[in-house]
């Protein structure tokens, strides 16, 4: 089997377990392949931790969940050493964020203080307990979900562990067609369950070089750089986006690019993604009457294409 038929199994597995969101699976898969965390938004029950649990297993990766309440420590994560008393010295004992996909279940009902405890390892790949650095399983990825912030209970994330995240992506109401094949079929827990492995830890490296080899021409990077230089211009956005950003949709467009079968990124793959990779990054400008996703493809129509 090809790289081209792995990838397409992957997303026909990915959607008969979450029905009715294509386009929301593919962009799953792209920021997996792409090496970045994915965060996924929503109201309570439409399908979050489903689709996590999901990726994680379709991918055959080793996952840990973790549901982040208000009284979860950071030592809750990156795990504590003990004294042993038979080996008369401090033992480390990892906690669950040594694993290569790290399902963070309602992240946002966590205090700041945990949440903050994720940005060495989302980052860097590694944590530091008692000024010792230990490296993280690789592959590593965080698939977090979050509730709307202005639901009872919940944190904003800070800033700083927003931009870890590559793409941000909400699932919505199924329609009536796929709500009533919820209705109607197996229990998705149970179809989770069942789901196989379709990749190993190194096929999947194996894609992300690929991800990597994808050719940007330069009139492609002129344009993804009058998308970032319009994010900058005042007129959309407080502030615009940061280099790192602009390598993220660059990255996350080389993904969607080999999704689609080509060896080189065109405007559309820039296009499909950038809502996705940028709209979690960007406050709109105050008289703006749209929230940033809107704002962000009022903005795409507004750029001239190369």
């Amino acid at each position: 089997m090809n790289a081209q038929q792995k990838l397409k199994s992957l997303g026909d597995q990915l959607n008969t377990v979450i029905v009715g969101k294509p386009t929301q699976t593919q962009d799953c898969v792209a920021c997996l392949l792409a090496a970045g965390h994915l965060l996924i938004e929503d109201v309570p029950g439409v399908g979050k931790t489903t689709l996590a649990h999901a990726l994680a297993r379709t991918f055959g990766l080793q996952f840990s969940r973790v549901q982040f309440t208000a009284d979860l420590m950071p030592s809750d994560l990156t795990g504590v050493a003990i004294y042993e008393r038979s080996k008369e010295t401090f033992v480390f004992h990892p906690g669950p964020l040594f694993t290569q996909v790290l399902l963070a279940d309602e992240i946002n009902r966590a205090s700041p203080k945990t949440q903050s405890a994720l940005l060495e390892a989302m980052e860097e790949k590694q944590v530091s307990v008692d000024g010792e650095t230990r490296a993280l399983p690789e592959p590593f990825f965080v698939i977090a979900t979050q509730n709307p912030h202005d639901q009872i209970g919940t944190y904003a994330l800070p800033e700083s562990q927003m931009d870890r995240f590559l793409m941000r992506i909400s699932l919505g109401y199924p329609d009536r067609g796929a709500e009533r094949e919820l209705l109607a079929g197996r229990d998705r827990r149970d179809m989770v369950e069942a789901l196989p492995s379709l990749l190993s830890a190194a096929e999947l490296q194996q894609l992300q070089q690929k991800v990597l080899e994808i050719h940007a021409a330069p009139a492609l990077l002129d344009y993804v750089q009058d998308l970032i230089a319009a994010t900058r211009s005042g007129q959309w956005f407080v502030l615009g986006l940061s280099p790192r950003a602009g390598m993220a949709v660059l990255r996350a467009a080389k993904a969607q690019a080999l999704l689609c079968g080509r060896d080189y990124v065109a405007p559309d793959d820039v296009q499909a993604i950038l809502a996705q990779t940028t709209a979690h990054r960007l406050t709109p400008v105050s008289d703006a009457r749209r929230g940033a996703v809107e704002q962000v493809r009022a903005m795409i129509d507004a750029v001239p294409l190369p």
